[in-house]
């Protein structure tokens, strides 16, 4: 395909509602030619299954995996730990709500009979554009579905250490649910933020937009609000384990 249109998504985390909005506003714009998702598909939202049956319709759909996605393949959790909880108290609700909204969701995308398509996501997705550039989509950074991720001011050196041999032109990532748009050392790396859990103020989903032909490629940020209240209800609406949890996000009062 000489001239590509992408949309790129990461973290939709179980949310069909803030998913429809950014589909919705996609098409707005004149649609796309194919979707690129990058991982943390199912697991915190209300709707995970609905989330995976939207995705599966997608044109041209390339997927890779997102560290939640991995946990609940695998059976890992993230921080914290029971050791965590044991020094630190306070954590004990934390691991509870956690352990609980992943039980929940394991079980659902199991009985629904999607396990086996998230236990064979890849970790990243490379390809050539028209003009040459060479893109690397991945959930956390180079080589890893987890970690620290790259987040606003981090320091340039760190983002060149961390990107020096990752083979690639053009990098796509998420997973700090914050947008970025850098360059360095002659890379752009650009930040997709999060469909469903962007950090607060901008509680808007987030998405970027990659144009591509044989002259060039532009990658542009979109954003898009959804109605989080309508989120709130259906988490109430179900009892959802983790919803007390899930409630603080959509209303930008935490983030992890």
């Amino acid at each position: 395909m000489s001239n590509m249109r992408i949309a790129i998504l990461s973290d939709i985390h179980g949310n069909s509602i803030s998913l429809d909005a950014v589909l919705a506003d996609i098409e707005r714009q004149g649609g796309v030619d194919g979707y690129w998702i990058l991982g943390d598909f199912v697991a915190i939202g209300h709707d995970p299954i609905g989330v995976l049956e939207r995705v599966k319709t997608l044109p041209n759909l390339v997927c890779t995996r997102g560290n939640t996605d991995r946990y609940l393949v695998t059976g890992e959790r993230p921080f914290p730990h029971i050791a965590d909880a044991q020094a630190n108290p306070k954590l004990v609700p934390v691991i509870v709500n956690m352990n609980a909204g992943f039980a929940w969701t394991q079980g659902t995308v199991t009985a629904a009979g999607w396990m086996e398509w998230l236990a064979d996501l890849p970790l990243d997705y490379r390809t050539v554009l028209p003009d040459g550039a060479r893109i690397l989509g991945v959930h956390c950074a180079p080589g890893l579905d987890d970690g620290a991720g790259f987040k606003p001011g981090m320091a340039e050196a760190d983002l060149a250490a961390r990107l020096k041999d990752c083979g690639a032109d053009l990098i796509c990532v998420g997973h700090t649910h914050e947008t970025m748009d850098v360059w360095v050392d002659g890379r752009h790396l650009v930040n997709l933020g999060s469909v469903s859990n962007p950090k607060a103020p901008d509680l808007r989903a987030s998405y970027a937009l990659l144009t591509a032909d044989e002259q060039g490629h532009t990658v542009q940020l979109q954003y898009a609000d959804y109605d989080r209240q309508a989120v709130i209800d259906a988490l109430e609406a179900i009892r959802h384990p983790g919803r007390a949890y899930i409630i603080r996000f959509m209303r930008g009062e935490i983030y992890p």
